[in-house]
């Protein structure tokens, strides 16, 4: 009994934020109440208040969702590399920036990082950075396989070089958030150019 109400429970948190996802996409986050959110998940308002007391706990888990899916598909990348420095980082790099449209739009995007900033010393703060803390020390894993293989010079620090690569895909991730008009493709080639620059540099 105890595994059944456990999947249960997990189905409806899923639900509920898939439906929150869709009507803070559709209708931006404003304008969408947590009664309407249980409406469009087929629970009561109550149960959706019982797992999540405000839009802003929604909104963080929408955002771990995010980034633990995208830390999931990223591990397959990191254990088996491709054997090229741009290749490896840039296809990680568009991995995470792919999948961060799938349940977030930009205006949640902005909302989240401004309730990160806001407030710091918040839970939602917290795990925000958190999520950041994560997405970084995989970009470093990926530099540490790539050393281990041979594929880029011996004296780099993976840590210290992951720390800043990821810094600059966030910052640039940030820019792209800002800007409505700025595509998925616009991202990319900037991302890719300045992935096959520091490349270039870490080769052997």
């Amino acid at each position: 009994m105890t595994g059944l109400r456990e999947r249960q429970k997990a189905d409806r948190t899923r639900r509920i934020l898939e439906a929150a996802s869709q009507l803070f996409r559709a209708q931006g986050y404003d304008a969408v109440r947590i009664e309407d959110i249980a409406a469009a998940a087929e629970v009561s308002a109550g149960t959706c208040y019982n797992y999540f007391s405000t839009k802003g706990d929604l909104l963080l888990a929408i955002v771990s969702m995010e980034v633990e899916e995208v830390i999931d598909a990223g591990r397959t990348l990191v254990d088996v590399p491709p054997p090229d420095i741009a290749q490896a980082l840039g296809g990680l790099i568009r991995l995470y920036y792919d999948h961060s449209l799938m349940y977030l739009s930009k205006e949640m995007w902005r909302k989240a990082m401004a309730f990160s900033i806001e407030a710091p010393d918040t839970p939602f703060s917290q795990r925000y950075t958190e999520l950041d803390d994560m997405l970084a020390a995989q970009v470093c894993d990926m530099l540490t396989a790539l050393k281990a293989r041979g594929l880029t010079r011996p004296d780099i620090d993976p840590a210290t070089l992951g720390q800043i690569t990821f810094n600059t895909l966030n910052q640039m991730f940030i820019e792209f958030v800002k800007a409505d008009a700025m595509t998925l493709d616009d991202l990319h080639r900037t991302s890719d150019a300045q992935t096959e620059s520091l490349a270039a540099l870490l080769r052997v």
